[in-house]
């Protein structure tokens, strides 16, 4: 027989989460500023627009879609929108409560690494924690127990992914290494910065310093820091908005008479000289771009993508382009880079994000023209892209005789029975239904031939112009988005199968819309609809035709 003795040592318990509630916050014209001060700790998500996080010692951070802060509760803050880009956030308010009436005698509440920090965190960009949160409003009010318990488990999933990069930031905190200390030469390039400084950032001493430099980058620290500053000047002469002598102080050069003498000695030229001339190897990040150049007859050096798929046509047909995997190490992609000898990045800062990357760590490499993708549509695109190397000219021409063919084809169109329609795209996912607006396949159908998109789609492409891509929506919403014709496009899950089409297809939610009953629904290939770049618009526009004119 065994006596029940007490234990010497008591058990710890952290307490439990609970999700208070979360909400979908808009700016507006009319309100550009959303103020917080949360008696719990809150989770903000940007979903969309562009902006500032103030915090209450005015410090500032800047906001793009993805953009990710943990606040403190009863933190004061404010989310400032760009009057241009209005901001779309989500809020999560995160509970805790103690576990006391489960914990035997002794034990011990222990605290949550989330909510009793007292500094609030910012990720710039983390878009596994936006979409997250972004599912779980979607079914914020759950329709069945399984939904309920999907939402605890999403939930949940948010939770570990701040603990994981809480965790990640305090190990790189604590172990001083010389990607440290590289990080912020690439960060910090416009001030002054000693090579004792940096050395102590990386751990080691200052005559050992030099040495393991080299070996990390193949330069010298002082070569790194020139390449940064000139590289960061020729983005600056590129847009053209600056003097010499402001670009000069930007970059940490006291004045445009030293600039130019640092950048004739790395370029061969001077800034004027730079800014006349033409780029001949260009590196790409994603195959669009990629797309955008071949189109004004410069075919890429490198495209940096996730598979070496490309549009391929008469009118664009590359001989040498190089593929580098979008999986490879950051540090294989930089190297890559310099080995091919690149004179320019193009790029899209949320893509890099997207691939735990920055300009400033590829900065070293070659300038930057920065691209964003999601700001504006492809005409702005290929006319940026077309500024950054010299070819301006070729993009109007371009463009004139696209535009020539969207009149014409929105005139034949609107001959059409289609035209005095309601037209919905329907995009299906696994586990996600999307209606589109006006990019990838609605730009042809919405913009160019002049049809007409379901009253709350037409209200946020009129907001929103070419930054509306989709809005995603449940089954049950189908019939509020559903025109009189519907275009539906269908993504394969990751083995190819579309069996999920089957959960839409066999719903009365699909089967009682109008256009159903009347067989007005086109199913389109995904790979030729939508592809988002001159060549594939202009393509989807000959297609279009075809669809609705019956000469398919």
């Amino acid at each position: 027989m065994v006596n029940n003795v007490n234990s010497e040592w008591a058990e710890s318990h952290f307490p439990f989460y609970t999700a208070d509630s979360i909400q979908s916050l808009y700016s507006t014209s009319n309100i550009p500023q959303y103020k917080l001060n949360e008696n719990l700790t809150a989770l903000i998500a940007i979903a969309g627009g562009k902006g500032v996080l103030r915090a209450k010692d005015d410090q500032t951070y800047e906001l793009m879609e993805g953009s990710v802060i943990l606040l403190p509760a009863f933190s004061e803050a404010a989310l400032i929108a760009n009057a241009s880009f209005p901001l779309h956030a989500f809020k999560l308010l995160i509970n805790t409560q103690d576990q006391a009436r489960f914990l035997q005698e002794g034990a011990m509440s222990r605290k949550s690494e989330v909510t009793s920090g007292a500094n609030m965190q910012f990720f710039p960009y983390e878009p596994g924690i936006f979409a997250n949160m972004e599912e779980l409003y979607i079914h914020r009010l759950p329709i069945s127990e399984t939904r309920h318990v999907q939402n605890q488990i999403k939930f949940h999933q948010i939770l570990l992914q701040l603990l994981e990069h809480q965790a990640a930031k305090l190990t790189a905190s604590e172990q001083p290494t010389m990607e440290r200390s590289i990080a912020y030469l690439e960060n910090h390039y416009s001030e002054k910065i000693t090579r004792e400084h940096l050395a102590a950032i990386a751990g080691v001493s200052v005559s050992h310093y030099s040495t393991l430099f080299k070996q990390h980058t193949g330069f010298s620290p002082n070569e790194y820091l020139s390449r940064l500053r000139v590289h960061r000047a020729k983005e600056l002469l590129l847009n053209g908005s600056s003097t010499l002598r402001e670009i000069a102080l930007k970059v940490g050069y006291k004045d445009e008479f030293y600039l130019s003498r640092r950048f004739k000695k790395r370029t061969g030229a001077s800034p004027s000289g730079f800014v006349q001339g033409t780029f001949q190897r260009v590196a790409v990040w994603l195959t669009p771009y990629a797309s955008h150049l071949l189109l004004l007859e410069l075919e890429p050096a490198v495209t940096i993508s996730d598979s070496s798929e490309f549009v391929n046509t008469t009118e664009l047909r590359p001989q040498t382009m190089m593929f580098i995997d979008t999986n490879s190490t950051s540090e294989q992609v930089k190297t890559d880079l310099l080995n091919a000898n690149i004179e320019l990045i193009i790029a899209a800062k949320e893509h890099l994000h997207q691939f735990g990357l920055n300009p400033e760590y590829l900065r070293v490499v070659a300038p930057i023209a920065e691209i964003s993708w999601m700001e504006m549509g492809w005409k702005e695109h290929l006319r940026l892209i077309a500024r950054s190397i010299q070819r301006s000219d070729r993009a109007e021409t371009w463009l004139a005789d696209f535009e020539k063919e969207e009149q014409a084809a929105r005139s034949l169109i609107q001959q059409t029975a289609v035209a005095k329609e309601i037209l919905t795209i329907l995009v299906i996912k696994p586990g996600k239904l999307l209606i589109y607006g006006g990019r990838n396949v609605g730009y042809v159908m919405y913009q160019s031939l002049g049809l007409q998109p379901p009253a709350r789609i037409e209200d946020e492409m009129r907001k929103l112009r070419d930054q509306f891509h989709s809005i995603p929506i449940e089954l049950s919403e189908l019939d509020e988005y559903a025109g009189s014709r519907l275009v539906v496009i269908v993504f394969p899950d990751d083995n190819g199968s579309i069996a999920h089409l089957e959960m839409v297809f066999n719903s009365s939610y699909w089967n009682k819309l109008s256009a159903v009953e009347r067989n007005h629904v086109h199913y389109l290939d995904r790979d030729e609809w939508i592809p988002y770049n001159p060549v594939s618009i202009r393509l989807q526009l000959q297609r279009a035709i075809a669809l609705f004119t019956g000469n398919q």
